[in-house]
């Protein structure tokens, strides 16, 4: 493992981690159902695209942001380049993420089997694949390689982890050991479990992020004070979403109130999962800076403290993106 190095990988190089200021930790920029940008009905004009993720960009360093992280991976609409523009023009510092997941979106070839008999594909090569776009660059297409990737992040199938979704956990769990970024999850139907898989290769707790704990169905089962027990962070990110299968926004200002009350402020992360372009999927349009001018005035209603709110939103991310 690397030592401290206190600087955090951006799309534009290295910045020193406490230059983030405030981040959104769970965005989307560009997000693109894979095979979409060839259908004859969905415009892929790039001018068009770079347009409105400027304008959502600024709107957000206006409201006091300065760090978007794009945790879409690999495979879904990535654009080193574009994110690389859309930094210098906006001014805030882009993170982008390596990984992939769950299985149902890879691709054909990641679903080869590797051995005889057949096996998914094994862990170490996605750590390999992986640890490449943070050491050598991420991939543009089709050679090319550009900036590092500060984060991985994988998904593993709603209804269950099947085993190409535990390689793809063992192999962030193992890339990021070996270059010192964290990893991102979003489990299947058992959060507690799924974290296990990547606590199981002795990555330490405290360089993983748990996504999705604003799910219903996690919520019910104490699901996030459980995660912050277990020293990850609990990530609340879709606030402003508010469907049957997340709860509501005063009930997550709640959660947030007895994550802090319960001595765990220093494990919580908010965003809001918003796509600032999609093709081929449903919009999630909502400004990059909801959480700053919708969601803080109601954790002070809930009586968090202005030293409580910096925690979430700029020391607690600050930390979890050093590379270490």
């Amino acid at each position: 493992m690397s030592a401290k190095s206190n600087t955090v990988n951006t799309v534009l190089g290295p910045v020193p981690a406490d230059e983030l200021g405030i981040v959104s930790v769970h965005e989307a920029l560009l997000s693109v159902v894979p095979g979409a940008e060839h259908a004859f009905d969905i415009s892929m004009d790039r001018a068009e695209i770079f347009e409105t993720l400027a304008a959502k960009l600024a709107d957000f360093r206006a409201k006091g942001g300065r760090t978007i992280v794009d945790s879409t991976g690999m495979f879904h609409g990535r654009d080193v380049r574009l994110y690389e523009a859309l930094s210098r023009s906006a001014d805030v510092h882009i993170v982008a993420s390596t990984g992939m997941g769950p299985e149902e979106l890879l691709g054909g070839y990641f679903l080869t089997p590797q051995t005889n008999p057949p096996t998914p594909w094994p862990a170490e090569k996605f750590a390999d694949l992986f640890t490449k776009e943070v050491t050598e660059g991420m991939v543009v297409p089709r050679v090319e390689r550009r900036g590092a990737a500060g984060l991985v992040a994988t998904t593993a199938s709603r209804d269950g982890m099947t085993p190409t979704d535990e390689s793809l956990f063992r192999g962030a769990a193992r890339t990021a050991l070996h270059t010192g970024v964290p990893v991102s999850i979003r489990f299947g139907d058992d959060a507690v479990h799924d974290l296990g898989i990547v606590l199981e290769e002795k990555l330490p707790a405290d360089r993983v992020i748990v996504g999705g704990l604003d799910r219903s169905d996690s919520v019910a089962a104490g699901a996030p004070l459980e995660i912050a027990r277990l020293g990850a962070y609990v990530a609340l990110d879709h606030v402003g979403l508010e469907d049957d299968d997340h709860v509501t926004d005063k009930e997550r200002a709640a959660l947030v109130a007895e994550l802090v009350k319960a001595g765990h402020g220093d494990r919580i992360l908010l965003s809001s999962n918003a796509i600032g372009a999609a093709k081929g999927r449903p919009d999630h349009d909502l400004p990059y800076s909801y959480v700053l001018s919708d969601f803080v005035p109601l954790l002070t209603a809930q009586g968090l403290s202005d030293e409580d709110v910096q925690r979430i939103l700029v020391d607690n991310p600050r930390d979890l993106l050093t590379v270490r």
